[in-house]
């Protein structure tokens, strides 16, 4: 899956590799608590990529699935320690070119369906 190899690469040495996984022209969605980050094309999702702070941040998938050309993966973020720091839904619209067309990702720190490693759910 797009969405699973995507969020992979934004976890490894070279986060900005991942924008080889999506079109020219993706429109995105990241809502995180008390802000949304929306805009289209690699440019301002790579200016969001580069600016999100290095914390050893890892994307751990629990769920996943697919419809056609919709992907969505559920799963909990961890930093460097290991402890989750929050639930995410992640859904990707892929184009016949099997790159991100569309994307839209939401994380909440607090509400997840799962209980988080070192927290509760």
């Amino acid at each position: 899956m797009i969405v699973d190899e995507y969020l992979a690469r934004l976890d490894g040495p070279e986060p900005l590799s991942g924008l080889e996984l999506v079109e020219p022209d993706i429109e995105f969605l990241i809502a995180l608590p008390g802000r949304e980050v929306a805009g289209s094309g690699r440019a301002e999702l790579g200016a969001y990529i580069a600016g999100r702070p290095a914390v050893g941040r890892r994307h751990h998938l629990v769920r996943r699935g697919n419809d056609g050309d919709l992907e969505m993966v559920y799963g909990y973020i961890s930093e460097g320690d290991g402890h989750g720091t929050g639930s995410f839904v992640s859904v990707g619209l892929v184009s016949p070119e099997r790159r991100l067309a569309r994307y839209q990702s939401f994380f909440h720190p607090t509400f997840g369906m799962y209980p988080l490693p070192g927290g509760a759910a």
